[in-house]
Formats: C-alpha cells, structure tokens, sequence
C-alpha cells in the first residue's frame, strides 16, 4: 500500500474508513509507523502533511460447516466526540441545556457535572455546531460554536497554539499560524491567567501550559 499524507480535517479514524480499516490502530500501530508514532505520541492529534504508511488488509479464514447459514460481526472501532464546556476560570459548565448537531444527527440534554459532552459520531465527520443556554432559556439564542472536527493541529505548530487559545475563550483572530498583535494579545491574556511570565511569545512553558490544560482529560 502507498504512503498516505495527512489532509486539512482528516483523522486516524477518517483515514482508517478511507483505506477499509475497522480499526485505526491496525493503521497507527504498524511498525513501519514507528517514526509516525514518535512525533504523534497522541493520536488525536495529528496534522497535514504528515505521513502515514498504509498497510495492506489481511485475509482472516473461519472454517465453517457447508449447507448452513452463519453469521460474522465486524468490531469496528467507534469514534467519538468529547467536549468539555467551562466558564472563564476553568470550572465545568454543569446543568446547562445543549443541542450538538453532527451530520444528520441532533443530541439535545443537559451538561453534566464535569461538563464533558461525549457522542458517538461518524468516522468522516467534519463539522458539527453546539448550542449552549446558559440561562437554561432554550426559546432564546443561545450560544452557538461552529466546530471542525479533526482540524486541531499539534502544540508544536503555531496553528494549534491559535486553535487552543480561541478553544480556551482568547481571541487571537484568524487561525493562521501568523503571531501577530490578536495572537500575541491572547497569549498574554493566556499566560497572566496561568502566572507565566507576560511575554506574548509561544514559549516552551506556554506550550506545555496549553497542552496541559487543552488536551489532557
């Protein structure tokens, strides 16, 4: 099988439903992936151009007795969605009312007390919107998000220091990979709020700190 390069919006899931793969990790774990698996030690991160050797599909046999109907399931590995809703100082937004809109599919509820939403969702799935009354007042607008599902680029870029920062409530403009003056305000708003030093720059502990707060459950 050929070498796959990575996509603007495409994830492990998505590739592996491209390719006919059940399973992502059939794909993320193959040894000639090793180098891939270094730099991408998370696998729901990972960004375009990158390379990703796609390995061939293997024939599994099952011996059964002739004349009689059988029946086989196939483990497909679910792919899933999980957002977590907080307010301005990092406490989770419990008890509100929420619509997320993917594809064909509505899920409409309350947040719970970590404020984590989570749904199954198809692996190709690109976008979605989410909802959010925080008065509980769902005959009025409420706050609406667009959200582009597999378009977190890595830390390490300055696209997915941006991403984190508007994920995280700082403005910085334009997802560009450009620090210009919006960024480097954000940035400043980002490291006062975590007591770094107020350089505006992406530093090594500003990164770590986005990480940290971002991505990690």
């Amino acid at each position: 099988m050929p070498m796959h390069t990575v996509e603007e919006g495409e994830c492990l899931s998505s590739i592996a439903k491209d390719f006919g793969f059940a399973d992502w990790q059939t794909i993320y774990n193959d040894p000639q992936n090793a180098g891939f698996r270094t730099q991408r030690p998370n696998p729901n991160v990972i960004a375009p151009g990158d390379q990703l050797f796609i390995p061939d599909k293997e024939l599994k046999n099952e011996n059964r007795s002739t004349g009689s109907r059988h029946s086989f399931q196939l483990n497909v590995k679910k792919t899933k969605v999980r957002l977590r809703l907080e307010d301005e100082e990092f406490k989770p937004y419990a008890g509100k009312k929420f619509r997320l809109e993917i594809l064909d599919d509505v899920l409409e509820g309350t947040t719970p007390g970590d404020g984590i939403i989570e749904r199954e969702i198809p692996a190709n799935a690109k976008s979605g919107k989410l909802t959010v009354w925080l008065d509980g007042d769902i005959t009025k607008p409420g706050f609406l998000w667009d959200l582009k599902l597999g378009n977190l680029d890595p830390v390490e870029k300055n696209k997915g220091v941006q991403a984190r920062l508007k994920n995280l409530g700082f403005d910085c403009g334009a997802i560009d990979g450009i620090v210009g003056p919006r960024t480097k305000a954000a940035l400043k708003g980002f490291q006062s709020r975590m007591q770094l030093p107020e350089t505006g720059q992406v530093d090594d502990a500003t990164r770590q700190k986005l990480r940290q707060i971002h991505d990690e459950p």
